[in-house]
C-alpha cells in the first residue's frame, strides 16, 4: 500500500478540550477511504485537523512531507482540498465566481478555464446555471458546486465532509456516482466523512470507524459492510 496521507498519534483540541485521541491511520493513494461514526465521534474534527484548522499534536504526512502546523492555505497549495459540511458556498456570488475562488491558490492561471470546463462536464447543471447566484441553487446543486469548487484547486486529495447531508436519495446516488468517477477517471484520492454508512461502504475501498475520538475498528470497506457485529453495534443496519 502506498499511503498518500498518514497520521500518527494524532490528537486535536478545541481550547483545552481534546477531541481526537492518538489516531493512527493512512489513506491509500488513488483510493476512497471513509470515516464512519455517530454525531460527536470526531469525524469533522479529523478533517479539520488535516486541513490545519484546529490545534493538533502528533504527526501528519502528505506525500511524505510533514504538514502539521502548516497554515490552511499552504496545505491547499500542496494538493489537499477540503469540502466542508454545510457546503460553504458564497451565496451572493455566481456559480462561476465560486468556482474561480476554488482556484485562488493556483499560479497556472491559463489552465483555470480548462479545469472549469472539466467540472462543467462532471456537473452539467452547474454549466446551465453558471451565471446564477449560488444562493438560488437547490441543496443538491449547492453540494455539487462545493465539490466542483474543491476540484478547481487540482487536488491530489479531496476531503469530503458529509456530502449527503440533507439531500434526497436520488441526489445522493448521483453525487456518489460522480465522486467515484473523480476517483477512477482523474485519480483523485478521497477521504470521505459520512453518516450514510450503507452508501459510503458501497463507495469506499477502506473504512475507519470512530467512536468518541478514537478508532474502534478499520479494514476493507467490504469487510465492514459484511460484518454483522459491526453493522448491529455501530452502523445501525
Amino acid at each position: 500500500m502506498e499511503a498518500l496521507l498518514e497520521a500518527s498519534g494524532l490528537e486535536a483540541f478545541y481550547g483545552w478540550s481534546k477531541v481526537l485521541h492518538g489516531l493512527d491511520f493512512a489513506v491509500e493513494k488513488g483510493k476512497i477511504t471513509v470515516i464512519l461514526g455517530a454525531n460527536g465521534a470526531g469525524k469533522t474534527t479529523l478533517l479539520r485537523a488535516i486541513s490545519g484548522m484546529v490545534k493538533i499534536s502528533g504527526t501528519v504526512r502528505f506525500a511524505g512531507e510533514r504538514i502539521e502546523g502548516f497554515a490552511p492555505e499552504d496545505i491547499v497549495r500542496r494538493g489537499i482540498a477540503h469540502v466542508p459540511e454545510g457546503r460553504g458556498t458564497f451565496v451572493n456570488l455566481t456559480v462561476e465566481e465560486n468556482l474561480r475562488l476554488g482556484a485562488y491558490a493556483r499560479r497556472d492561471k491559463a489552465a483555470i478555464h480548462e479545469d472549469m470546463e472539466r467540472v462543467f462536464r462532471l456537473f452539467p447543471v452547474l454549466k446551465e446555471k453558471s451565471r446564477n447566484q449560488a444562493g438560488v441553487l437547490s441543496g443538491g446543486e449547492q453540494q455539487m458546486l462545493a465539490v466542483a469548487r474543491g476540484l478547481m484547486s487540482r487536488p491530489r486529495l479531496l476531503l469530503l465532509d458529509e456530502p449527503s447531508l440533507g439531500l434526497a436519495p436520488v441526489v445522493v446516488t448521483e453525487l456518489f456516482r460522480i465522486v467515484r468517477q473523480i476517483n477512477q477517471s482523474d485519480g483523485v484520492t478521497i477521504l470521505l466523512v459520512e453518516q450514510d454508512a450503507v452508501a459510503a461502504l458501497e463507495l469506499a475501498h477502506q473504512a475507519y470507524l470512530l467512536e468518541t475520538g478514537s478508532i474502534v475498528t478499520s479494514g476493507p470497506a467490504e469487510e465492514l459492510r459484511e460484518n454483522d457485529s459491526i453493522r448491529r453495534s455501530y452502523l445501525g443496519y
